[in-house]
């Protein structure tokens, strides 16, 4: 028989999970920060410094699938320690390699990137959606995400003061230092007999005709589900939007002509204002169906960036436009993950959802790259926002057809 849920208090796992993600995710979403000066100590040029924030975003999404495959198979104590590790020693490397463009590339685009990616959503989503009831997942992704966005809000501000105080090199020496001291959350994250047993009653009372066949099948049968394609077609631009702003944002505000303060608190204030998102998609993929929840989200994005063109650019302008933006920045992730779940199950959750991240990372790649190109051939991102906008539309409609059972019937299953 079953351990009963309650005898597992699902809190230490779910605030652990969130502290981990707000080291590796503030960190990563505040390296735009350091294209301006690394540009003007290197000499480089954006486009050059662009493509290696680019390679980081396709890796930082190649890195999700492969980090949760693994923990799906062996826990993801070990996955998790690796990804802090990696990330620590891109930070440090990157004074000493910055040089050049391949030195670039390999300590942000390679190391950071694929550091943080195994310390990212596809392993501590997966972790606690496999440990959890039905009940309680949304809340968890929500919880999980929110934490991110806190590092946002806290990382943004704090590395441009660091910047400011020690030079850009000093303050990627002290985000290697802060990366590093998150190592011990890795190890309160290792895989324990009783979560394991719950995974395997939860996956059994939620899916009781399904057979487990292994990674394989579930990767076939996945990829042939119209609905889960559809679903990696509106996460791809999610991350194509994020990936443009988070590089290329504190530029937009240099065009404007203000200071760099109001670029860093821009980037807080998105912070801030998703982990209000991230938590009200929390509450709604347990009421209402993912697919609505992202269509809206999707569909706000195209309708602010609209009102951004047409606005004054002063820093207020830039705080309420952060604010907006912000609500649903990396709120699609709750739903997007609640939907994989419903559809397939939570026992190869990791791997499945890692691959919808994977393609949002590839339109991260091509937001932060062309971005970069966007700059050097126009001397502006006009093009980028209408492209962003348009991208933003189609994505809110490709969320509609997708095939989800009500999260009430969901429960009632389980």
């Amino acid at each position: 028989m079953d351990r009963p849920i309650a005898k597992v208090s699902h809190w230490p796992l779910i605030l652990t999970a969130a502290a981990l993600m707000m080291v590796t995710m503030g960190g990563r979403q505040s390296l735009g920060l350091f294209v301006s000066p690394i540009n003007t100590s290197s000499g480089l040029g954006i486009t050059t410094i662009s493509f290696a924030m680019a390679v980081a975003q396709f890796v930082w999404g190649a890195a999700q699938p492969v980090a949760g495959a693994v923990a799906d198979r062996y826990g993801p104590g070990r996955v998790l320690a690796v990804g802090v590790v990696l990330m620590a020693a891109g930070a440090a490397l990157t004074p000493l390699l910055f040089t050049s463009g391949s030195g670039l590339v390999f300590s942000i685009g390679l190391l950071i990137a694929a550091g943080s990616g195994a310390g990212s959503f596809s392993v501590l989503i997966g972790a606690a959606a496999q440990r959890l009831p039905a009940s309680r997942r949304g809340i968890a992704s929500g919880v999980i995400n929110a934490g991110g966005s806190f590092g946002q809000f806290v990382f943004a501000p704090l590395l441009q003061k660091l910047i400011a105080v020690f030079g850009w090199m000093g303050a990627m020496y002290s985000l290697a230092l802060i990366t590093l001291a998150a190592l011990p959350l890795a190890g309160i994250l290792r895989g324990r007999r009783e979560h394991a047993e719950l995974a395997a009653a939860h996956a059994r009372a939620e899916h009781p005709g399904r057979e487990d066949r292994g990674m394989r099948h579930a990767l076939r049968e996945a990829m042939a589900d119209r609905s889960y394609l559809l679903l990696h077609a509106g996460f791809f631009t999610c991350g194509f939007h994020i990936a443009f702003l988070v590089t290329h944002l504190p530029g937009e505000v240099a065009l404007c002509g203000l200071s760099a303060e109001v670029a860093s608190w821009s980037l807080a204030i998105i912070g801030l204002a998703n982990i209000v998102g991230s938590l009200s998609a929390g509450w709604a993929v347990q009421r209402y169906r993912s697919k609505y929840v992202l269509f809206w989200m999707y569909a706000s994005r195209a309708l602010l960036v609209a009102v951004y063109l047409m606005a004054p650019k002063t820093a207020t302008s830039f705080y309420i436009f952060a604010a907006g933006l912000g609500f649903t920045w990396l709120a699609t992730v709750p739903p997007t993950a609640g939907v994989v779940g419903r559809l397939f199950g939570t026992r190869y959750l990791a791997t499945l959802f890692g691959l919808t991240l994977l393609t949002h990372q590839i339109g991260g790649f091509l937001g932060a790259w062309l971005g970069g190109i966007a700059i050097s051939a126009s001397g502006d991102y006009l093009w980028m926002w209408y492209a962003d906008m348009a991208l933003a539309a189609a994505a809110a409609l490709c969320n509609l057809p997708i095939r989800e059972p009500h999260p009430r019937l969901a429960g009632a299953a389980a």
